[in-house]
């Protein structure tokens, strides 16, 4: 299952994944197009992308600041849980990347069995060159072809990536 903006904050809530959504660093409502970094190119929804990656994806909330405490942040990081993180154009983590102020600059994270992954930004309003970016296209790809993949063997791993 891949959701994203106000049901990550949802799944947040109801224990799916770990963490909660805030209100935005600047209080405002954010609505611009950010560059994300893929950490992880073995989940069922970036194994179409190499690890290191860019996509450029819209994202549109108000309640979008991703926060965790150090030991869930520790648990995230160590079992690659963060699937997207915010970063520059040069694909660098720094703080003027992040447009609400996420710890971390996480921008998408996982469950720990990786069936469920929330992000803030929105895929789908970047998965056709008419709407600035064809980026998302390639979570929505990777989703189709792990569905592909797990009902041809029956299994739930992810289709691994060929370069």
């Amino acid at each position: 299952m891949q959701l994203y903006c106000l049901v990550f904050q949802v799944l947040c809530e109801a224990g799916l994944l770990p963490g909660a959504l805030v209100r935005n660093r600047s209080l405002r409502f954010v609505c611009e197009m950010v560059t994300t970094r893929v950490e992880v190119d073995d989940s069922p929804f970036t194994h179409g992308c190499l690890k290191g990656s860019l996509l450029r994806l819209p994202v549109a909330h108000g309640e979008g600041c991703f926060f965790a405490d150090a030991a869930t942040l520790q648990k995230l990081n160590a079992n690659q849980q963060v699937i997207l993180r915010y970063t520059d154009s040069d694909g660098r983590v720094v703080p003027e990347a992040n447009p609400n102020g996420s710890i971390e600059n996480i921008a998408g994270i996982c469950n720990r069995e990786r069936n469920v992954f929330g992000l803030m930004p929105h895929p789908d309003r970047a998965s056709d060159v008419r709407l600035g970016s064809m980026d998302g296209a390639k979570i929505f790809r990777s989703m189709v072809q792990t569905i592909s993949a797990n009902r041809a063997t029956g299994g739930l791993e992810p289709v691994k990536q060929v370069a």
